[in-house]
Protein backbone atom coordinates (compact mmCIF):
# COMPACT_ATOMS: atom_id res chain seq x y z
CA UNK A 1 0.00 0.00 0.00
CA UNK A 2 1.35 3.43 -0.97
CA UNK A 3 1.89 5.73 2.02
CA UNK A 4 0.58 8.65 -0.05
CA UNK A 5 -2.90 7.10 0.16
CA UNK A 6 -3.12 8.13 3.81
CA UNK A 7 -3.22 11.79 2.82
CA UNK A 8 -5.40 11.41 -0.30
CA UNK A 9 -8.98 12.35 0.55
CA UNK A 10 -11.97 11.01 -1.39
CA UNK A 11 -15.63 12.01 -1.12
CA UNK A 12 -18.21 9.47 -2.33
CA UNK A 13 -21.58 10.82 -3.51
CA UNK A 14 -24.39 8.31 -4.13
CA UNK A 15 -28.02 8.06 -3.06
CA UNK A 16 -27.77 4.24 -2.89
CA UNK A 17 -26.68 3.36 0.64
CA UNK A 18 -25.47 -0.14 -0.19
CA UNK A 19 -23.13 1.02 -2.96
CA UNK A 20 -21.84 3.90 -0.80
CA UNK A 21 -20.95 1.49 2.00
CA UNK A 22 -19.34 -1.04 -0.36
CA UNK A 23 -17.19 1.61 -2.07
CA UNK A 24 -16.21 3.14 1.27
CA UNK A 25 -15.04 -0.26 2.52
CA UNK A 26 -12.98 -0.91 -0.63
CA UNK A 27 -11.31 2.50 -0.59
CA UNK A 28 -10.55 2.49 3.14
CA UNK A 29 -9.04 -1.00 2.88
CA UNK A 30 -6.64 0.50 0.32
CA UNK A 31 -5.62 3.23 2.73
CA UNK A 32 -7.59 6.17 1.35
CA UNK A 33 -9.17 8.78 3.64
CA UNK A 34 -12.82 8.42 2.67
CA UNK A 35 -16.14 10.07 3.49
CA UNK A 36 -19.55 9.45 1.95
CA UNK A 37 -22.73 11.50 1.47
CA UNK A 38 -26.08 10.74 -0.17
CA UNK A 39 -26.66 13.85 -2.31
CA UNK A 40 -24.98 16.53 -4.38
CA UNK A 41 -26.15 19.27 -2.00
CA UNK A 42 -24.58 17.47 0.97
CA UNK A 43 -21.38 17.05 -1.06
CA UNK A 44 -21.18 20.80 -1.70
CA UNK A 45 -21.62 21.48 2.02
CA UNK A 46 -18.69 19.13 2.71
CA UNK A 47 -16.53 20.75 0.03
CA UNK A 48 -17.23 24.20 1.41
CA UNK A 49 -15.76 23.22 4.77
CA UNK A 50 -13.16 20.63 3.85
CA UNK A 51 -10.59 19.96 1.11
CA UNK A 52 -10.96 16.74 -0.93
CA UNK A 53 -8.62 15.58 -3.69
CA UNK A 54 -11.26 13.51 -5.47
CA UNK A 55 -15.05 13.30 -5.64
CA UNK A 56 -16.57 9.99 -6.79
CA UNK A 57 -20.13 10.75 -7.78
CA UNK A 58 -22.98 8.76 -9.25
CA UNK A 59 -24.27 10.17 -12.50
CA UNK A 60 -27.99 9.70 -11.86
CA UNK A 61 -29.26 10.83 -8.44
CA UNK A 62 -32.43 12.41 -7.15
CA UNK A 63 -32.17 16.18 -6.75
CA UNK A 64 -28.81 17.33 -8.09
CA UNK A 65 -27.32 14.87 -10.60
CA UNK A 66 -23.65 14.07 -11.15
CA UNK A 67 -23.22 16.42 -14.13
CA UNK A 68 -24.58 19.39 -12.18
CA UNK A 69 -22.32 18.57 -9.25
CA UNK A 70 -19.33 18.24 -11.61
CA UNK A 71 -19.96 21.66 -13.15
CA UNK A 72 -20.07 23.37 -9.73
CA UNK A 73 -16.92 21.59 -8.53
CA UNK A 74 -15.00 22.58 -11.67
CA UNK A 75 -16.16 26.17 -11.28
CA UNK A 76 -15.67 26.69 -7.52
CA UNK A 77 -13.23 24.00 -6.29
CA UNK A 78 -10.20 23.93 -8.56
CA UNK A 79 -7.78 21.25 -7.44
CA UNK A 80 -10.58 18.76 -6.74
CA UNK A 81 -10.90 16.05 -9.40
CA UNK A 82 -14.11 14.17 -10.25
CA UNK A 83 -14.73 10.57 -11.38
CA UNK A 84 -18.24 9.72 -12.50
CA UNK A 85 -19.62 6.22 -11.89
CA UNK A 86 -22.65 4.93 -13.71
CA UNK A 87 -24.48 1.94 -15.14
CA UNK A 88 -24.16 0.56 -18.69
CA UNK A 89 -27.21 2.45 -19.91
CA UNK A 90 -25.75 5.92 -19.38
CA UNK A 91 -22.16 5.51 -20.57
CA UNK A 92 -22.79 8.10 -23.30
CA UNK A 93 -23.68 10.67 -20.61
CA UNK A 94 -20.55 9.71 -18.66
CA UNK A 95 -18.42 10.43 -21.72
CA UNK A 96 -20.10 13.82 -21.97
CA UNK A 97 -19.12 14.39 -18.34
CA UNK A 98 -15.45 13.86 -19.26
CA UNK A 99 -15.79 16.63 -21.85
CA UNK A 100 -16.91 18.88 -18.99
CA UNK A 101 -13.85 18.09 -16.89
CA UNK A 102 -14.35 14.68 -15.24
CA UNK A 103 -11.09 12.74 -14.92
CA UNK A 104 -12.75 9.52 -16.12
CA UNK A 105 -15.83 7.36 -15.54
CA UNK A 106 -16.34 3.94 -13.96
CA UNK A 107 -19.12 1.43 -14.67
CA UNK A 108 -20.57 0.16 -11.40
CA UNK A 109 -20.75 -3.48 -12.45
CA UNK A 110 -17.05 -3.65 -13.38
CA UNK A 111 -14.22 -4.93 -11.20
CA UNK A 112 -13.42 -2.30 -8.51
CA UNK A 113 -9.73 -2.82 -9.32
CA UNK A 114 -10.33 -0.74 -12.47
CA UNK A 115 -11.44 2.17 -10.30
CA UNK A 116 -8.44 1.71 -8.00
CA UNK A 117 -6.12 1.78 -11.02
CA UNK A 118 -7.70 5.04 -12.21
CA UNK A 119 -7.23 6.57 -8.74
CA UNK A 120 -3.58 5.52 -8.71
CA UNK A 121 -3.12 7.13 -12.14
CA UNK A 122 -4.70 10.32 -10.82
CA UNK A 123 -2.37 10.41 -7.81
CA UNK A 124 0.66 10.01 -10.08
CA UNK A 125 -0.62 12.78 -12.33
CA UNK A 126 -1.19 15.12 -9.37
CA UNK A 127 2.33 14.33 -8.07
CA UNK A 128 3.78 15.08 -11.50
CA UNK A 129 1.90 18.38 -11.76
CA UNK A 130 3.06 19.34 -8.26
CA UNK A 131 6.70 18.56 -9.08
CA UNK A 132 6.46 20.48 -12.35
CA UNK A 133 4.94 23.49 -10.57
CA UNK A 134 7.64 23.30 -7.87
CA UNK A 135 10.39 23.14 -10.49
CA UNK A 136 8.86 26.08 -12.37
CA UNK A 137 8.68 28.10 -9.15
CA UNK A 138 12.31 27.27 -8.33
CA UNK A 139 13.44 28.38 -11.79
CA UNK A 140 11.22 31.47 -11.87
CA UNK A 141 10.56 32.38 -8.24
CA UNK A 142 8.46 35.39 -7.31
CA UNK A 143 10.25 37.60 -4.81
CA UNK A 144 8.40 40.35 -2.96
CA UNK A 145 11.48 42.47 -2.28
CA UNK A 146 10.28 45.82 -3.62
CA UNK A 147 11.15 48.55 -1.17
CA UNK A 148 11.10 52.29 -0.56
CA UNK A 149 13.39 51.92 2.45
CA UNK A 150 16.98 53.10 1.93
CA UNK A 151 18.44 50.62 4.42
CA UNK A 152 16.68 47.70 2.77
CA UNK A 153 17.74 48.92 -0.70
CA UNK A 154 21.39 48.79 0.40
CA UNK A 155 20.85 45.28 1.79
CA UNK A 156 19.39 44.15 -1.54
CA UNK A 157 22.28 45.74 -3.42
CA UNK A 158 24.79 43.78 -1.33
CA UNK A 159 22.82 40.57 -2.02
CA UNK A 160 22.79 41.23 -5.78
CA UNK A 161 26.54 41.87 -5.86
CA UNK A 162 27.24 38.82 -3.70
CA UNK A 163 25.11 36.56 -5.90
CA UNK A 164 27.50 36.69 -8.88
CA UNK A 165 30.40 35.39 -6.78
CA UNK A 166 30.94 32.01 -5.15
CA UNK A 167 31.74 33.59 -1.80
CA UNK A 168 30.20 32.07 1.34
CA UNK A 169 27.44 34.30 2.69
CA UNK A 170 26.11 34.72 6.23
CA UNK A 171 22.63 36.24 6.57
CA UNK A 172 21.73 37.79 9.93
CA UNK A 173 18.37 39.04 11.14
CA UNK A 174 15.52 38.48 13.55
CA UNK A 175 13.20 35.53 13.21
CA UNK A 176 10.70 36.04 10.40
CA UNK A 177 12.55 38.73 8.40
CA UNK A 178 12.87 36.46 5.36
CA UNK A 179 16.38 35.02 5.51
CA UNK A 180 15.48 32.02 3.35
CA UNK A 181 13.78 34.29 0.80
CA UNK A 182 17.03 36.26 0.60
CA UNK A 183 19.06 33.09 0.15
CA UNK A 184 16.77 31.97 -2.70
CA UNK A 185 17.05 35.45 -4.23
CA UNK A 186 20.85 35.16 -4.17
CA UNK A 187 20.72 31.66 -5.70
CA UNK A 188 18.31 32.81 -8.42
CA UNK A 189 20.63 35.64 -9.46
CA UNK A 190 23.74 33.44 -9.43
CA UNK A 191 25.28 31.30 -12.19
CA UNK A 192 23.92 28.27 -10.31
CA UNK A 193 20.26 29.26 -10.73
CA UNK A 194 19.46 26.19 -12.88
CA UNK A 195 21.03 23.85 -10.32
CA UNK A 196 19.51 22.65 -7.01
CA UNK A 197 18.77 24.94 -4.08
CA UNK A 198 18.80 22.80 -0.94
CA UNK A 199 17.63 24.25 2.39
CA UNK A 200 18.28 22.69 5.80
CA UNK A 201 16.99 24.02 9.13
CA UNK A 202 19.74 22.98 11.57
CA UNK A 203 17.44 23.65 14.53
CA UNK A 204 14.94 21.02 13.35
CA UNK A 205 17.31 18.05 13.86
CA UNK A 206 19.14 16.50 16.77
CA UNK A 207 22.94 16.39 16.47
CA UNK A 208 22.94 12.77 15.22
CA UNK A 209 20.10 13.28 12.75
CA UNK A 210 21.60 16.52 11.44
CA UNK A 211 24.87 14.76 10.64
CA UNK A 212 23.00 12.08 8.69
CA UNK A 213 20.87 14.72 6.98
CA UNK A 214 23.91 16.70 5.84
CA UNK A 215 26.41 13.97 4.98
CA UNK A 216 24.16 10.99 4.21
CA UNK A 217 24.85 7.40 5.31
CA UNK A 218 25.52 3.94 3.98
CA UNK A 219 23.22 0.98 4.45
CA UNK A 220 23.79 -0.54 7.90
CA UNK A 221 25.80 2.47 9.17
CA UNK A 222 23.62 2.51 12.30
CA UNK A 223 20.42 0.98 13.63
CA UNK A 224 17.60 1.85 11.27
CA UNK A 225 19.87 2.65 8.29
CA UNK A 226 18.12 0.20 5.97
CA UNK A 227 19.42 1.72 2.74
CA UNK A 228 21.95 4.21 1.44
CA UNK A 229 20.89 7.85 1.87
CA UNK A 230 22.28 10.80 -0.08
CA UNK A 231 22.96 13.78 2.18
CA UNK A 232 22.11 17.43 1.54
CA UNK A 233 25.69 18.32 0.61
CA UNK A 234 25.59 15.80 -2.24
CA UNK A 235 22.08 16.89 -3.23
CA UNK A 236 23.37 20.48 -3.52
CA UNK A 237 26.21 19.51 -5.91
CA UNK A 238 26.77 22.34 -8.42
CA UNK A 239 23.99 24.30 -6.68
CA UNK A 240 23.44 26.16 -3.41
CA UNK A 241 23.21 24.78 0.12
CA UNK A 242 21.36 26.95 2.63
CA UNK A 243 21.99 26.17 6.31
CA UNK A 244 19.41 28.00 8.41
CA UNK A 245 19.92 28.45 12.17
CA UNK A 246 23.64 27.60 11.86
CA UNK A 247 24.09 28.92 15.41
CA UNK A 248 22.23 25.89 16.79
CA UNK A 249 24.83 23.36 15.61
CA UNK A 250 27.03 21.52 18.12
CA UNK A 251 30.81 21.90 18.27
CA UNK A 252 31.28 18.42 16.76
CA UNK A 253 29.05 19.30 13.82
CA UNK A 254 30.83 22.65 13.43
CA UNK A 255 34.18 20.83 13.11
CA UNK A 256 32.80 18.59 10.36
CA UNK A 257 31.25 21.57 8.58
CA UNK A 258 34.57 23.43 8.69
CA UNK A 259 36.41 20.46 7.18
CA UNK A 260 33.81 20.08 4.44
CA UNK A 261 33.86 23.79 3.54
CA UNK A 262 37.67 23.78 3.35
CA UNK A 263 38.13 20.51 1.43
CA UNK A 264 34.89 20.43 -0.61
CA UNK A 265 34.74 16.71 0.17
CA UNK A 266 32.40 14.62 2.32
CA UNK A 267 32.25 11.09 3.65
CA UNK A 268 28.89 9.44 4.21
CA UNK A 269 28.39 7.99 7.68
CA UNK A 270 29.64 4.41 7.61
CA UNK A 271 32.01 5.02 4.67
CA UNK A 272 35.67 5.99 4.32
CA UNK A 273 35.28 7.02 0.69
CA UNK A 274 35.68 10.75 0.00
CA UNK A 275 33.18 12.33 -2.39
CA UNK A 276 34.05 15.57 -4.19
CA UNK A 277 31.30 18.19 -4.03
CA UNK A 278 30.91 21.63 -5.56
CA UNK A 279 28.44 23.89 -3.78
CA UNK A 280 27.78 27.49 -2.85
CA UNK A 281 27.16 27.92 0.89
CA UNK A 282 24.71 30.39 2.43
CA UNK A 283 24.15 30.30 6.19
CA UNK A 284 21.74 32.21 8.41
CA UNK A 285 21.00 32.75 12.08
CA UNK A 286 18.78 34.95 14.24
CA UNK A 287 21.24 34.73 17.14
CA UNK A 288 24.00 37.18 18.05
CA UNK A 289 26.73 35.09 16.45
CA UNK A 290 29.43 37.64 17.28
CA UNK A 291 28.63 37.18 20.97
CA UNK A 292 28.51 33.41 20.52
CA UNK A 293 32.05 33.51 19.13
CA UNK A 294 33.19 35.74 22.00
CA UNK A 295 31.61 33.33 24.52
CA UNK A 296 33.21 30.32 22.82
CA UNK A 297 29.80 28.95 21.86
CA UNK A 298 30.59 29.05 18.15
CA UNK A 299 33.93 28.24 16.52
CA UNK A 300 35.76 31.35 15.42
CA UNK A 301 37.45 29.60 12.47
CA UNK A 302 34.06 28.38 11.16
CA UNK A 303 32.57 31.84 11.61
CA UNK A 304 35.23 33.39 9.38
CA UNK A 305 34.75 30.63 6.80
CA UNK A 306 30.98 31.15 6.46
CA UNK A 307 31.00 34.96 6.62
CA UNK A 308 33.07 36.09 3.64
CA UNK A 309 30.10 38.35 2.99
CA UNK A 310 27.66 39.22 5.79
CA UNK A 311 24.17 40.52 5.07
CA UNK A 312 22.00 41.89 7.89
CA UNK A 313 18.30 42.13 7.08
CA UNK A 314 16.49 44.95 8.93
CA UNK A 315 13.31 44.07 10.85
CA UNK A 316 9.94 45.06 9.41
CA UNK A 317 9.39 47.78 12.05
CA UNK A 318 12.37 49.66 10.53
CA UNK A 319 10.84 49.70 7.04
CA UNK A 320 7.22 50.63 7.66
CA UNK A 321 7.04 52.55 4.39
CA UNK A 322 6.96 49.13 2.69
CA UNK A 323 3.88 47.95 4.60
CA UNK A 324 1.20 49.06 2.08
CA UNK A 325 2.78 47.11 -0.77
CA UNK A 326 3.53 44.07 1.42
CA UNK A 327 -0.04 43.99 2.75
CA UNK A 328 -1.43 44.20 -0.78
CA UNK A 329 0.96 41.46 -1.97
CA UNK A 330 -0.04 39.00 0.78
CA UNK A 331 -3.77 39.66 0.38
CA UNK A 332 -3.55 38.89 -3.36
CA UNK A 333 -1.32 35.87 -2.86
CA UNK A 334 -3.45 34.29 -0.13
CA UNK A 335 -6.74 35.03 -1.89
CA UNK A 336 -5.36 33.14 -4.87
CA UNK A 337 -4.14 30.23 -2.74
CA UNK A 338 -7.41 29.90 -0.78
CA UNK A 339 -9.67 30.65 -3.77
CA UNK A 340 -11.46 33.40 -1.81
CA UNK A 341 -12.29 36.87 -3.10
CA UNK A 342 -11.92 39.91 -0.84
CA UNK A 343 -13.99 42.88 -1.94
CA UNK A 344 -13.73 45.07 1.17
CA UNK A 345 -11.21 45.55 3.99
CA UNK A 346 -12.79 47.57 6.79
CA UNK A 347 -10.86 50.83 7.47
CA UNK A 348 -10.02 49.89 11.09
CA UNK A 349 -8.37 46.66 9.88
CA UNK A 350 -6.15 48.54 7.44
CA UNK A 351 -5.23 51.11 10.10
CA UNK A 352 -4.22 48.31 12.41
CA UNK A 353 -2.14 46.53 9.75
CA UNK A 354 -0.28 49.76 8.92
CA UNK A 355 0.47 50.66 12.55
CA UNK A 356 1.12 47.27 14.18
CA UNK A 357 4.68 46.66 15.46
CA UNK A 358 5.15 43.12 13.95
CA UNK A 359 7.56 41.56 16.45
CA UNK A 360 7.39 38.43 14.25
CA UNK A 361 8.30 40.47 11.15
CA UNK A 362 7.27 39.40 7.60
CA UNK A 363 6.23 35.94 8.78
CA UNK A 364 3.81 37.44 11.30
CA UNK A 365 2.37 39.83 8.70
CA UNK A 366 1.74 36.91 6.32
CA UNK A 367 0.11 34.84 9.09
CA UNK A 368 -2.17 37.73 10.12
CA UNK A 369 -3.30 38.36 6.54
CA UNK A 370 -3.91 34.65 5.97
CA UNK A 371 -6.01 34.48 9.10
CA UNK A 372 -8.04 37.53 8.03
CA UNK A 373 -8.73 36.01 4.62
CA UNK A 374 -9.78 32.70 6.17
CA UNK A 375 -12.14 34.44 8.61
CA UNK A 376 -13.52 36.89 6.04
CA UNK A 377 -17.27 36.74 5.51
CA UNK A 378 -19.01 37.46 2.20
CA UNK A 379 -15.87 39.08 0.80
CA UNK A 380 -15.36 41.42 3.76
CA UNK A 381 -12.37 41.50 6.13
CA UNK A 382 -13.91 42.57 9.42
CA UNK A 383 -12.58 44.58 12.36
CA UNK A 384 -13.80 41.95 14.85
CA UNK A 385 -11.29 39.44 13.45
CA UNK A 386 -8.29 41.47 14.69
CA UNK A 387 -9.58 41.90 18.25
CA UNK A 388 -7.27 39.31 19.85
CA UNK A 389 -4.22 40.65 17.97
CA UNK A 390 -5.07 44.18 19.11
CA UNK A 391 -5.25 42.99 22.72
CA UNK A 392 -1.60 41.90 22.47
CA UNK A 393 -0.65 45.28 21.08
CA UNK A 394 -2.46 47.04 23.92
CA UNK A 395 -0.35 45.32 26.55
CA UNK A 396 1.69 48.50 26.32
CA UNK A 397 0.37 52.00 25.86
CA UNK A 398 2.28 52.41 22.59
CA UNK A 399 2.79 49.68 19.98
CA UNK A 400 6.33 50.91 19.24
CA UNK A 401 7.34 50.25 22.87
CA UNK A 402 7.00 46.50 22.38
CA UNK A 403 10.41 44.82 22.35
CA UNK A 404 11.52 41.46 21.05
CA UNK A 405 12.61 39.00 23.73
CA UNK A 406 16.25 39.26 22.66
CA UNK A 407 16.21 43.07 22.92
CA UNK A 408 14.55 42.89 26.35
CA UNK A 409 17.19 40.44 27.61
CA UNK A 410 19.98 42.72 26.39
CA UNK A 411 18.49 45.70 28.22
CA UNK A 412 18.05 43.79 31.49
CA UNK A 413 21.52 42.24 31.25
CA UNK A 414 23.15 45.60 30.56
CA UNK A 415 21.47 47.23 33.56
CA UNK A 416 22.33 44.31 35.84
CA UNK A 417 26.03 44.33 34.86
CA UNK A 418 26.14 48.08 35.54
CA UNK A 419 24.65 47.52 39.01
CA UNK A 420 27.15 44.76 39.89
CA UNK A 421 30.06 46.92 38.70
CA UNK A 422 28.97 49.64 41.11
CA UNK A 423 28.58 47.18 43.98
CA UNK A 424 32.11 45.83 43.33
CA UNK A 425 33.57 49.34 43.01
CA UNK A 426 34.35 48.62 39.36
CA UNK A 427 36.76 45.82 40.26
CA UNK A 428 36.72 43.69 37.09
CA UNK A 429 37.95 40.49 38.74
CA UNK A 430 35.40 40.71 41.55
CA UNK A 431 32.59 41.63 39.16
CA UNK A 432 33.32 38.65 36.87
CA UNK A 433 33.29 36.31 39.90
CA UNK A 434 29.93 37.61 41.09
CA UNK A 435 28.48 37.28 37.58
CA UNK A 436 29.94 33.81 37.13
CA UNK A 437 31.74 34.66 33.87
CA UNK A 438 35.40 35.13 32.88
CA UNK A 439 37.11 38.52 32.75
CA UNK A 440 37.30 38.20 28.96
CA UNK A 441 33.57 37.60 28.74
CA UNK A 442 32.94 40.58 31.02
CA UNK A 443 35.12 42.82 28.82
CA UNK A 444 33.19 41.63 25.77
CA UNK A 445 29.89 42.48 27.49
CA UNK A 446 31.14 45.95 28.39
CA UNK A 447 32.16 46.58 24.79
CA UNK A 448 28.88 45.16 23.45
CA UNK A 449 26.69 47.33 25.68
CA UNK A 450 28.98 50.39 25.63
CA UNK A 451 29.49 50.29 29.41
CA UNK A 452 32.43 51.93 31.18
Amino acid sequence: MDNRNHSFKILIVDDEQEYRETLTLILKSNGYVTQAVNSGHEALYKLKNEKFHLVLTDLIMSGMNGIELLEIIKKDYSGTEVIIFTGYGSVKNAVEAMKKGAFTYFIKSHDPEELLMDIRKLIKLIDLEHKTALLTEQRNPKFMLNTSNEKFKKTLEVARKASVSNANILILGESGVGKEVFSRYIHYHSKRRDKPFIAVNCHAFSETLLESELFGHEKGAFTGALERRIGRFEAAHDGTLFLDEIGDTSFDTQIKLLRTIEDKKIERIGSNQSIDINFRLICATNQDIYQMVADNNFREDLFYRISTITIKIPPLRERKEDLPELIDFFFKKIQNELKKDIELIEPEVMRFLLNYHYPGNIRELKNIVERLVVLSDKGTVRTEDISDIKSVKNLTSKGDRIKGLKEFRRQVESEYIQDILQVCNYNMTETSKVLGISRRQLFNKLNEYGLR
